[in-house]
């Protein structure tokens, strides 16, 4: 985050969990070196709300946090900024969209959104900088559900391991969570190990030849959008499947109806995905690493000194590999060898990371000249571990990923007896149960 926008987020929660918001905001709209309409704009980003600017600022402000409506959009232009602009013309955040939805309007020559074509994938606002780029950022209303007494349960990316310190256990992580109000922490790496066996079946009903696809759909809202707005006529090829992310969200509500679930990740995409029509619900909020960060700054609390509050190991090595570029082959590929070993000779995996390498592969497979049949793609490079909210260098991030991953006790996702007994609470007696469109209805997605 924005140092400048760091601060301002920093003093905002402070205050909310100090009861002095009302006289905080005042003080800060009173700083007559801002420009009003720019600073209320970044102030109701970073409280995650939208919500009329006029003289009862903070009346309202206060209401949007407490009455929070999840369908907004993420990604907002600031009020009267001007871009810098590259030899060629183009802003830096318009050579970043993927989606050409950064426009420059002719008569002003400065840039904006234009928010039908935008995703909210949010890789402007990495490129911009000047800081004239913001995503929403979803905490003061976390804290009004976190003082209600409702379940919050916190999934946590699998990335998430070595952000908050190198040898920071997932332990000390839930320690820290609790520390902060939630009921709990679950690994999202656990839900990905059951998107790994329902894949793992799906290819091998749909694959019968070295000629024939199956395109992944887990993990990355980037490569799903690429796909359904520029490469429609793959997605027959696409896993009707939701993300680990969504399939968190959707199996702790089926254990718990009542509580509230918070995702927490490196992807500003992510909280985008949250709000599409058809998932919206499965994930309550959604925060990243380095907001998470800031809230632990301000809060004082420093997991690497915390006494760690085990919990069963429950998530299996391909699961937790899911968090970096190839993760997501090398989970299903041990899957598939498993369940299936005569179809393993026939799977043929390849997997690319960065905007520029899937829209490549993907013209690729459209034109028909790709040898592999599976495909996996990740908007980042390295994956989520070089997300654009990750707080650590992806290279990094990418090696304490995989010793983690390596250690786990169970190696493959079918291995998992705490999962097998999960997929029972929610009616999955058997594997051969995810072969039952109304069994896996949980884990489906129809693009």
């Amino acid at each position: 985050m924005n140092k400048k926008y760091l601060d301002l987020f920093q003093a905002l929660v402070k205050a909310y969990y100090n009861d002095n918001f009302d006289k905080t905001i005042v003080s800060i709209l009173n700083d007559n070196n801002i420009e009003k309409e720019k600073l209320a704009q970044c102030i109701s980003l970073l409280c995650g709300v939208n919500f009329p600017t006029d003289e009862n600022f903070v009346e309202n402000l206060k209401l949007a946090i407490s009455s929070y409506k999840a369908n907004e959009k993420i990604v907002y232009k600031l009020a009267n900024t001007e871009c810098s602009c590259k030899s060629d013309g183009e802003t830096l955040c318009q050579t970043a969209c993927p989606f050409n939805a950064i426009l420059k309007d002719p008569i002003t020559a400065t840039t904006y959104i234009d928010m039908d074509a935008c995703t909210d994938c949010g890789f402007c606002i990495s490129a911009c900088e000047m800081g004239n780029l913001m995503d929403r950022v979803e905490f003061l209303p976390i804290v009004d559900i976190l003082k209600s007494g409702t379940p919050v349960i916190a999934s946590v990316a699998p990335s998430i391991i070595g952000q908050f310190g190198e040898n920071v256990s997932m332990d000390q992580l839930r320690a820290a969570f609790k520390k902060l109000g939630f009921t709990d922490m679950v690994e999202t790496a656990f839900f990905a190990d059951m998107l790994t066996i329902k894949e793992a079946v799906e290819f091998n009903h749909f694959v019968k030849s070295k000629n024939d696809l199956m395109i992944t759909s887990c993990c990355c809202p980037m490569w799903v959008g690429m796909l359904k707005r520029v490469y429609e006529d793959l997605v027959k090829y696409v896993s009707p499947s939701v993300s680990p992310m969504i399939a968190s969200g959707r199996v702790l509500k089926a254990l718990n109806p009542d509580c509230k679930v918070v995702f927490v990740g490196p992807c500003i995409a992510k909280k985008a995905e949250a709000k599409e029509k058809d998932l919206l619900g499965d994930i309550d909020y959604v925060l990243t690493f380095q907001e998470l960060q800031g809230i632990f700054d301000i809060l004082d609390i420093n997991p690497s000194e915390l006494e760690g509050i085990p919990s069963l190991e429950y998530s299996s090595k391909g699961g937790r590999l899911y968090g970096r570029a190839g993760g997501v082959s090398i989970a299903i590929a041990d899957a598939i060898k498993e369940l299936y070993p005569n179809k393993y000779d026939l799977l043929s995996t390849i997997h690319v990371d960065g905007v520029p390498d899937c829209k490549a592969i993907l013209d690729k497979a459209q034109s028909g000249s790709l040898e592999s049949n599976f495909i996996e793609g990740m908007g980042c490079k390295g994956g989520c571990v070089g997300g654009p909210k990750a707080i650590i260098p992806t290279e990094e991030g990418k090696k304490i990923l995989d010793d983690f991953a390596l250690d786990s006790a169970y190696k493959v996702a079918t291995h998992s007896e705490v999962m097998l007994d999960i997929l029972k609470d929610i009616g999955i007696n058997s594997l051969k149960d995810f072969k039952d469109p109304e069994k896996i209805n949980i884990f489906e997605r129809h693009f």
